[in-house]
């Protein structure tokens, strides 16, 4: 028996210890990449000072390429490009503060620390692609928050998540406390983005089909993170009456149901009458005295902003409304096509 209980005991240490390995080991990553960056960011400073006080021309930095890789042969960071990319990424936060000269060494420090969190391919991608501080400083945010790869934030950032996040028409504010209508406006993009980008210049139907399904994934992700998928066609019956939402998903950071509606034409008034009979009884049917309020969502293929008002104004249940877009990589002939609910099933199921 007491051999037993040893080993017992032994085993839930051991356990314990992996778990305490593997967070050191994390730390140990998550630091190591922010020594990197924080010796970027100073050798950037350097060649933009040196450059400066000095005038020597670009030409020095491939003798500063040659000169760090013959001594440092396994260090993968100085190459010519990567060089260029410190100054690069340097100058891009420390440009306003030249230029506007309001920008404190507090402030500009402050940013350091932030953007040397994220690895250094999101932080090229970033420089490279955004317009300004501002907009750089929102995706690097979102990054931290969302542990976004550089493919997923170059995607967001090519698809204008910037200019869309928060910017569709609710009632969050007058129906949900401040920290959850904060949460539940980030949440909402307008438009969403149905966008078609890998279709072949000579295409057949069984492709376009394909593509098609291939949007489902993306469509999540215009969603944002923290979505649990529940059902399509979610049905539930009130006194024998039965009734199909199309989308029902449990937010885990809101801690709520999110009922998401998809319409293929120009939003109704009682497309919100309807949206509001669904949210109300799914606070009937599942929410629990742990949850907070039902979100509703409208998607459709246009809307006026006036009616928009007006349908959500007297409202008590909370509900956005925001477009979806088909770009314009999309052929004419397929421009009135939405992934479908059976579509978007089909691929959460696999």
């Amino acid at each position: 028996m007491k051999v037993v209980k040893v080993e017992k005991e032994y085993g839930e240490w051991l356990k314990e210890l992996k778990s305490k390995v593997r967070n050191v080991q994390f730390k140990i990553a998550v630091s190591a990449n922010t020594e990197v960056l924080n010796f970027y960011w100073s050798l950037g400073a350097d060649m933009v000072r040196k450059q400066f006080a000095v005038a020597w021309g670009d030409g020095f930095i491939s003798q500063l390429s040659k000169d760090l890789m013959s001594e440092f042969p396994e260090m993968k960071g100085f190459s010519v490009s990567n060089l260029k990319f410190m100054r690069q990424w340097y100058l891009f936060y420390k440009q306003e503060e030249i230029s506007l000269q309001v920008v404190s060494q507090l402030e500009n420090k402050k940013r350091q620390q932030l953007v040397v969190q994220i690895p250094w391919g999101q932080n090229i991608a970033i420089i490279t692609k955004c317009k300004n501080v501002e907009e750089a400083l929102f995706y690097v945010r979102c990054t931290l928050k969302n542990g976004w790869s550089r493919s997923v934030l170059s995607h967001q950032i090519e698809s204008g998540l910037y200019d869309r996040q928060g910017k569709s028409l609710s009632n969050f504010d007058l129906t949900l406390p401040s920290v959850q209508s904060d949460l539940a406006k980030e949440t909402l993009k307008n438009p969403y983005l149905f966008d078609f980008i890998t279709l072949r210049e000579k295409y057949d139907e069984k492709e376009f089909e394909h593509e098609l399904v291939n949007q489902v994934t993306k469509f999540l992700m215009e969603l944002g993170s923290g979505f649990s998928f529940l059902g399509r066609q979610y049905k539930f019956e009130i006194e024998g009456d039965e009734f199909f939402i199309d989308l029902l998903f449990y937010h885990v950071r809101l801690h709520c149901y999110f009922v998401v509606e998809l319409k293929t034409s120009k939003f109704k008034p009682e497309y919100s009458g309807k949206l509001n009979f669904y949210i109300s009884a799914i606070d009937g049917l599942l929410k629990s005295e742990k949850d907070n309020p039902t979100i509703g969502i409208i998607i459709c293929k246009s809307k006026n902003n006036i009616v928009v008002e007006y349908s959500l104004k007297n409202m008590n249940t909370p509900i956005g409304v925001s477009e979806y877009m088909l770009t314009k990589n999309l052929p004419e002939r397929f421009k009135s096509s939405l992934p479908t609910i059976e579509e978007i099933e089909s691929e959460l199921e696999k």
